[in-house]
């Protein structure tokens, strides 16, 4: 189960930082990642964070389009992964979902590869 959190209203230029709680078993070797959607619009991959044992360590995923102003990172004695939003636009308001994949081999920006999917927090920035 995914508990996501954090959302809210915030105006242009400001910061956001969303929470994502997995509880029950994860596995070894897993994917956490965040998505977004706006109103009319489909789910739009925004980062993630890919976990492979203490031998190989995290890696972490962010595209182009968000790149230098959103970070993802975790926590993991708390099975938990955070969404960093700095530099907000009005553009950037959605619901944001986040979700995970049971394969940390890879880190996927196609929402059909997910396994389970929290319930969304919306994020509002004003302009």
């Amino acid at each position: 189960q995914l508990q996501a959190s954090g959302g809210g209203l915030v105006q242009a230029g400001g910061s956001l930082s969303l929470s994502c709680a997995a509880s029950g078993r994860t596995g070894r070797s897993y994917t956490m990642a965040w998505f977004r959607q706006a109103p009319g619009k489909g789910r739009q991959f925004v980062g993630g964070i890919s976990w492979s044992g203490p031998w190989n360590g995290s890696r972490t995923y962010v595209p182009d389009s968000v790149k230098g102003r959103f970070t993802v990172s975790r926590d993991s004695a708390k099975n938990t992964v955070f969404l960093q939003m700095n530099s907000l636009k009005p553009e950037d308001t959605a619901v944001y979902f986040c979700a995970l994949d049971l394969d940390g081999r890879r880190i996927g920006a196609s929402e059909y590869g997910y396994d389970f999917w929290g319930q969304g927090t919306l994020v509002t920035v004003s302009s």
